[in-house]
This record gives structure tokens, sequence and C-alpha cells, in this order.
């Protein structure tokens, strides 16, 4: 920009910052003039009212964002942006007139928010940390210096770099600040720093293999002195400090115990969170936004349940404890054995914490986090927490009422990315933790009515096939996962034909799900063998593809339909004779049924046992499929779908020489006398529904020359 632009100096801050943020959209616009450097550096000091810091935020991100959109590499952009603030900062914060330094401390630390990487390069230069730690002997009674300075060393504690700078006596001057009574602010700033500094050193130590030094104070001293500052502080600034040092403690199995029993510090907590978009809390008045992220980490932390590890990440940690004993053979092995493992961590006790903040409104929080930002951080933090609470199935129920639902598709529809013609090879990019508010969703449409979780606009349905299709296919996507998205979409298949053949067009969706029918999981092929019986039933394009009509690839599908009739897990058993029940009132699944039982003898000894497995000859398992159903036990379901698919099958041949030859061998394995052991137990109930097919089986047996005694 030319020396001679319009001066801002003159202009209220709020103006100039105004006028500021214009510039950087502007594509000619280069570099900031002295005065409106000088206008931001200053819109950081807590002597400037928040709607200013909010300006300077604004006007700070666009900089730095089109500083890093016009470097050729991550490294140019941080250089740039770090020399462009560089001289200006430290020389303030050098200043002997408390003014200047106070706004060359603060706006470093908002630098730090919005763009780490080159707030870390200034803080690193050589003398700027002396610089800011000789602030507090410049102006040893000013209360602004000691909580800007506390604020800065608590912001570089979060990051590595930064933090092997912090030696003995910025912990010693931070433990001071934080047990002094007279600022809670200062307190609780001081707190917080304390706190990045414990957890990011004891991270350090633990990457390099060494051990961590103890903190001067434990952690339920500082989170008892931030959950008090949480309830009782007046001063917003204290109040953000406490909730973000909170988030930071959470992870701490007595910390969580401790915050999830204290129904007033929770109910406080939950009302710092704005009703509505663009609000602040009714208690903070309009002087500052709710600390919103902090808190929702906080939920989260307190309903996390312990990872479920693989065998193979088992193995892997349970070496990693060997290797730790060995260099420490002073540590009992029963000692670590337990590490990572805090009983308050357990499942039980988590579920515990889980209903404690449901009572204390917890849900009413984490939607109105939703509707109050567009932050996606914020959001994945929400999906992350409702997916914990909604693991004890108790919970569901209230979380729908309070529009978890609801929710969790505001949260998908944010992050998906755009539906586009599928294109071989490619696959969406979705990262893992987009995953867990799908997954909680598909929680909540397993063990409700789609109704219930969607409401009444079938739209809504018909939005959640795709993220849900998405679960069962992305590589990224874990088994369990895959299992849950699998459930729920058999749930809402049941909703309609339309649902139903939506479910079945979903892109690479069916393909994935015929891998997992051969799954060795029980569950995770049960699933899918149900979500193909529902579909089968509900799509005439999934009836067709299926045995529907006649070609190699049905025919390759009915068989395996036929070999998970005779699986051991009855579940499987129920679904795959469900789906040949439907599929065998087409003709050409009938002849293609007659050709693989010519080509295997496997069709007729399977559906026979479906009806009674004690009187039907056991067939030979195909060669390299596991016989798993060694002793199949008599099922009322099992029986009534055998005998629908023997009767369908049947009636449906229309060629003479092979229903001669089908009705012969079903003589000969026995489907006969499990026929007519059907009609003899019937035939107290003439009402039973499979009283009929059953009849109507025989008398097809009968006229094509098979004797029946009854």
């Amino acid at each position: 920009m030319s020396s001679d632009s319009p001066s801002v100096a003159s202009d209220a801050p709020s103006n100039a910052l105004d006028v500021l943020l214009k510039k950087t959209q502007d594509k000619s616009w280069v570099t900031f003039a002295p005065d409106e450097l000088s206008a931001l550096l200053s819109a950081f000091s807590p002597t400037q009212p928040v709607t200013v810091h909010t300006k300077g935020y604004l006007v700070l991100s666009a900089y730095c964002q089109r500083r890093r959109s016009e470097a050729s590499s991550p490294d140019e952009g941080t250089q740039s942006i770090s020399r462009a603030f560089d001289t200006p900062v430290t020389t303030r914060i050098a200043d002997t007139e408390e003014k200047e330094a106070l706004d060359g401390l603060t706006f470093l630390s908002a630098l730090f928010d919005v763009d780490h990487a080159s707030a870390a390069v200034i803080f690193q230069r050589d003398g700027t940390l002396e610089a800011i730690m000789d602030a507090l002997d410049l102006f040893p009674k000013s209360p602004n210096i000691d909580i800007a300075v506390a604020h800065l060393l608590g912001r570089a504690a979060g990051h590595k770099t930064c933090r092997a700078l912090l030696g003995t006596d910025h912990r010693n001057w931070l433990e001071w600040k934080s047990r002094q009574a007279d600022n809670a602010e200062l307190r609780a700033a001081a707190a917080v720093a304390m706190v990045k500094l414990a957890r990011g050193s004891s991270a350090d130590a633990a990457e390099a293999g060494g051990t961590p030094e103890q903190p001067t104070m434990q952690d339920d001293e500082l989170a008892a002195l931030m959950k008090g500052l949480v309830v009782d502080a007046r001063e917003t600034s204290s109040l953000a400090d406490a909730v973000e040092g909170l988030a930071y403690m959470s992870t701490n199995p007595t910390v969580k115990e401790t915050l999830s029993k204290d129904s007033a510090f929770l109910q406080r907590l939950f009302a710092l969170v704005p009703r509505r978009k663009g609000a602040t809390a009714e208690s903070l008045g309009d002087s500052i936004a709710s600390p919103l992220y902090g808190i929702v980490v906080i939920i989260s932390n307190l309903c996390a349940y312990r990872p479920r590890l693989s065998a193979e990440e088992a193995q892997i940690l349970k070496l990693r404890r060997m290797a730790k004993t060995a260099k420490d053979p002073g540590q009992s092995q029963g000692q670590v054995g337990e590490e990572g493992l805090d009983p308050l961590d357990d499942d039980d006790c988590v579920k515990e914490r889980g209903r404690r903040l449901i009572k204390a409104g917890a849900m009413e929080a984490l939607t109105s986090a939703v509707r109050a930002t567009d932050s996606r951080a914020v959001r994945t933090a929400v999906g992350k927490a409702i997916l914990n609470l909604v693991e004890d199935k108790d919970n569901r129920g209230e979380v729908l009422r309070s529009g978890g639902a609801k929710a969790l598709q505001t949260i998908i529809q944010g992050f998906l990315p755009p539906s586009q013609p599928a294109v071989a090879g490619k696959i969406p990019e979705i990262e893992k933790e987009d995953f867990e508010p799908i997954q909680a969703l598909a929680k909540l449409a397993i063990t409700s009515a789609p109704v219930q979780v969607f409401g009444p606009n079938d739209g809504a349905v018909y939005d959640a096939i795709r993220p849900f299709a998405l679960m069962v296919t992305h590589p990224n996507a874990s088994l369990l996962q895959r299992f849950e998205a699998m459930m729920a979409l058999t749930n809402l298949s049941s909703q309609s034909p339309e649902a139903a053949s939506r479910i079945a067009r979903a892109d690479g969706l069916m393909n994935k799900v015929e891998l997992l029918m051969l799954e060795d999981h029980t569950l995770v092929r049960r699933a899918a063998t149900e979500l193909v019986c529902n579909l089968v039933a509900g799509s005439e394009e999934m009836f067709n593809k299926w045995g529907g009509d006649k070609n190699m690839a049905s025919k390759s599908k009915l068989q395996v339909l036929i070999a998970l009739c005779d699986v051991e897990d009855l579940p499987t058993r129920l679904a795959a004779s469900g789906a040949l029940a439907s599929l065998t009132a087409s003709p050409d699944a009938c002849e293609s049924l007659a050709e693989l039982q010519r080509e295997r003898n496997r069709v007729l000894p399977i559906l026979g046992q479906l009806v009674d497995p004690t009187v039907v000859s056991r067939p030979e398992a195909d060669e390299g499929v596991e016989d798993e159903a060694a002793q199949l036990e008599p099922d009322p379901g099992l029986a009534h779908r055998g005998v629908v698919c023997l009767r369908n099958f049947f009636v449906g041949l229309q060629n003479k020489p092979t229903e001669m030859e089908i009705a012969s061998e079903a003589d000969r394995v026995g489907v006969v006398r499990a026929l007519v052991g059907v009609v003899k137990t019937c035939a107290q109930s003439p009402s039973s529904p499979i009283l009929r097919p059953a009849a109507e089986a025989l008398k097809w047996l009968l006229e094509h020359g098979v004797e029946i005694s009854v």
C-alpha cells in the first residue's frame, strides 16, 4: 500500500479495524501502513472493549490466511507472517511504557491463537522470552501485565518448541501466581499455563523415553481451583481460562469423577453455552462469548470410553510395558500392568458419568452448541461426545428427546464431501473422526424407529443413506462402524420401498455388503445378510439382481444365500432363508436353484434342514467351506421359511424332467418326512401360517410320483 493512503490513526479503534478488514479483502492491498499496524497491535489490550478484540481477530486471521495462500510453501508462509510482526511486537514488549508492553504481550498471545507457527518463531527469537519476563520487573504492580504474561506463557506451553524454553523460574512464577488469592483472573491464567506445561512436558518426556518431572501442584488441587472459578467467578477472562484448563485436565480419571459428581458445577458450565447462533451466555451478558469449545471438550472427556484395542494393539501395549519394566526394574510388574488402566475409566464408571451428565443437562448444551456455531472443531467434539453418550442404550431416548439426532445430521451435512458420480479408484476424503457422528446416528437408528430418529419427513431418511453407505464402504471406517451402519440401513430399508431402492443404489454399497456376507466375524456377516434380506423384500431392483432375473451373477448370489442357510448362527440363517423365501417367488430363481441342486446336491438338504434338521440328511459341505452347523437345532422361524422356500421352489419349476428329478431327490434326502411332520404338528392348529404351504408342497410331490405316508 502507498504511504499516502488514508490514515486510520485518528479513527476510533473499532472503525479503524473495520477499514482494515475491508482492505484485507482487496487484492491490490500489500501490507499494513504504520498507523494501521499500530491499530491492530493494540486491538487485543484489556483496555479495549470485546468488540474491538473480535474485529482484531478477524483482521489478523484474514491477513494470515492471505499470506499463507500467497506463499509457495507452509514454511514460507510462516516466515512471511513472522517478518511482518517480529520487530513491532518485540519492540513493544521491551518498551518502558506499560501500554506499549501490554499491546505487544497481548498481540503475541492473539497471534498464537490465529497462527501458532509464526507466533512460535517470534517467541523463540533471542531475547523475546527475556523481554517478556523483564516486563514483570518493569511493571511490578501492574495486574494487567501479570495476566498478559501468564496468558502468553500458557499459549507458548501448548507448543513443544516454545515449551522447551520454559524453565524452573517460569514454572515457579506461574505456581506463585496460581496460589495468590487477590486476583482470580491472574490465578486462572497461571493455573491454565501450569496445566498445559505439565501435560506437555509429560508428553515430551514419554516421547523421549525419559521420566516426566513431578508437577508442583497436583491435578486435584488445580482442578478444584478452576472448578471453583467456573462456579463463583465473575471475571469473564478467568472463567474462560478455567474452562480451558479443565478441558486439559478432564482427561484425568480422578478429575473426571470429581467433575461429574458436582451437579452445581455442571449446571453452571452448561449454562455458559449460547442457546442460539450469535448469542452469548446469559450469565455473561454481552461482554464475552461462551468458551464453547472448552465446554464441549469437557463433556466429551467426561463420557469418553477407554479405546477398544485390537489383539495386535493389545500385544504392542503389552510389549511397551515390558520394555518400560526392563528400564525401571524397581517398578513392580503389577504396577506396570495397571498403567493406563485406571479403574475409574472402566466401562461401568464411564456409563455412570454419562448418566450424570445427561441428568445435569449435557444434551441440551451439546445440541445448543451445534446451533450456536459452524466451528468444525466444536462440532467434531460434539459428535464424539454424543457417540459416547449413546453407547449406553438407556441414554438414547433422552438424546432423541433433546434433539441429538438433528444435531448429528447437521454435523454430518457440514463435513460430508459433495455427492459426485462414482469414479473408479477415487475414495471420498473422510477422516476417521468424521465417522463418529455418523456412528452415533447409526446407533440411534438401530434401536429406534426411523420416524423417532428422523421425524416424519422422508427426505431426512433418504439423506441418512449416503453417510451410512460411506461408513460401510470407506477404508477409514472400522469393522464395528461398518457393522453398525449396516444395522442402521437394515432398519431404514423397512421404512418404504423407495428407501430400500435408494439403499440398493448407493455407490459401491452392495459390492461391499456381498463381501461382508463372507466375513469371518459372525455379527458382521449376520448384519450384511439381514440387510440383503430386507432389500430383496423391499426393492425390485435388488430382487432381480439376487435371482429374480436368471443370469450367472444371480445364480452365484443364490448359492451364497444357500450356504448361509447352513451356518451355525441362527439369526444369519433366518435372514438368508428369509431372502430365499422372497426370491423363490420367481421361476427364474427356482430354475437357478435346480441347477445348483444338480451341480452340488446341497439345495434340497439345506432347505429341508431348515424345516426339520432331525430327519433330513446332512449335505456334504462345499470344498473349502467350513462346516459350522454340525448339530443344528429345530427352530419355528427357520421351519416357516424352509417350508415357504420348498413350496415356492417346487411350484416354480417349469420343466417336467427337472420336476421329476427334484421330487425324487426330495424324497431321498428326507424333505418329504420333514414336511409330513409339519402337517402333523399343525393339524391341531388349522390357522397356522405354515400349514397351507406345507400341504401345497406335499401335494406337488404327490403329483410327481412321490409316495407319502401320513
